[in-house]
């Protein structure tokens, strides 16, 4: 069976309408672009020939009932089918507040992108033929309906979830969810600036996966261009629209005659939009300014564990670290940096699993499935 389709992904839009703007100087993104950003991605996507666009999570800047409503209304305008799942973001509270619509509310705003027949926060749906969409929700709450910081998928929806995979007789199967499921980082799953992003059930999860035959998954909620893969998993993890370097990429998937399965993806920046004419550049600084303290517990937390005033000297010099890796596809060296704590960074560099060659497929890449 030949198959040959093209979609987009668009992560972590984090929409604000003006007024409902949080002016938060701690922030590492922008929201105040999230609107002019979103809508140039769209016009390009409405020019090109493509069978659907994926939002993985993080659609609105805090759950608020007016941006859901704004974003709802302006994906119905276009010309491609749209498939979305909740981020941490969309449905930071159970029960409604003053600023969020309540967790259960969130499938009501999003019936005609994936949630037409679900008021669950998760589902699945054939979006073309021979092709099916698996979106889950990996938010999770505590006793005290808190909501925690890490993934998690739940009882309820991973049995589902093993049914549905039980019945598929799809060839392809894509999941969308907002956390990580594979590191993307040195250590993603165990530091504690890093786990947050992460599922805590992935183990599981990529088993299950792994099991069925599943091998793309995608996800955002890092704000990073990154591909990482893992037993024949591919996690593919897109930049937020609202942060250095203002990402979303195009995809095409194909099976050829001889059953091959292969995934190209290409990635593209947003350099400007009305009123920001150095976004690019802008966004790269916004983040370098509010590196420091990021930066400082890096190197004062586990592994590393450096005394505050060896740590101080270095900071400076990792201003755009994170930034550079936000763009993917970045080599890592710090030459005057002690030899332990020079080795770190340099994990973060984009090598191969045996660090001889540079493996730079965060950004540009074809993937043999």
């Amino acid at each position: 069976m030949n198959i040959n389709f093209k979609f987009a992904i668009a992560s972590d839009l984090h929409i604000a309408l003006p007024e409902t703007i949080d002016n938060n100087n701690s922030r590492f993104h922008l929201v105040e672009v999230s609107i002019p950003v979103l809508e140039f991605v769209l016009a390009r996507l409405s020019q090109l020939d493509i069978d659907f666009l994926l939002l993985p999570g993080d659609l609105t800047q805090h759950g608020e009932a007016a941006n859901h409503a704004w974003l709802a209304y302006r994906l119905a305008q276009l010309p491609f089918p749209v498939y979305v799942v909740p981020g941490n973001h969309d449905v930071p509270v159970i029960q409604a507040d003053a600023r969020s619509i309540a967790a259960a509310e969130f499938p009501s705003y999003y019936r005609a992108f994936g949630y037409d027949n679900s008021d669950k926060l998760y589902y699945t749906r054939t979006v073309l033929p021979g092709v099916r969409l698996i979106g889950l929700n990996s938010n999770q709450f505590d006793e005290l309906a808190r909501q925690k910081s890490a993934g998690y998928l739940d009882d309820e929806q991973f049995n589902w979830l093993k049914e549905v995979l039980a019945k598929a007789d799809e060839p392809v199967i894509l999941v969308m969810v907002h956390h990580n499921v594979i590191e993307h980082l040195p250590g993603q799953s165990h530091h504690p600036l890093g786990k947050r992003y992460m599922l805590e059930n992935a183990t599981a999860l990529l088993s299950l996966l792994r099991e069925a035959g599943v091998s793309l998954v995608f996800t955002g909620h890092l704000h990073v261009q990154d591909v990482a893969s893992e037993g024949g998993i591919y996690d593919i993890t897109t930049g937020s629209l609202v942060s250095y370097p203002h990402p979303y990429r195009i995809l095409q998937f194909q099976i050829d005659e001889q059953g091959r399965k292969s995934l190209q993806i290409q990635s593209y920046h947003v350099q400007s939009v009305p009123g920001w004419p150095m976004l690019a550049q802008t966004s790269r600084e916004w983040i370098g300014e509010r590196s420091r303290n990021f930066m400082l517990r890096l190197l004062l937390e586990p592994p590393l564990n450096l005394p505050l005033t060896q740590a101080e000297p270095l900071v400076s010099k990792l201003r755009y670290f994170w930034a550079d890796i936000a763009a993917g596809d970045a080599l890592f060296d710090f030459p005057d940096f002690p030899p332990p704590v020079r080795r770190y960074f340099q994990a973060f560099g984009a090598l191969s699993s045996d660090r001889t060659f540079p493996a730079f497929i965060d950004n540009h890449t074809t993937l043999l499935l």
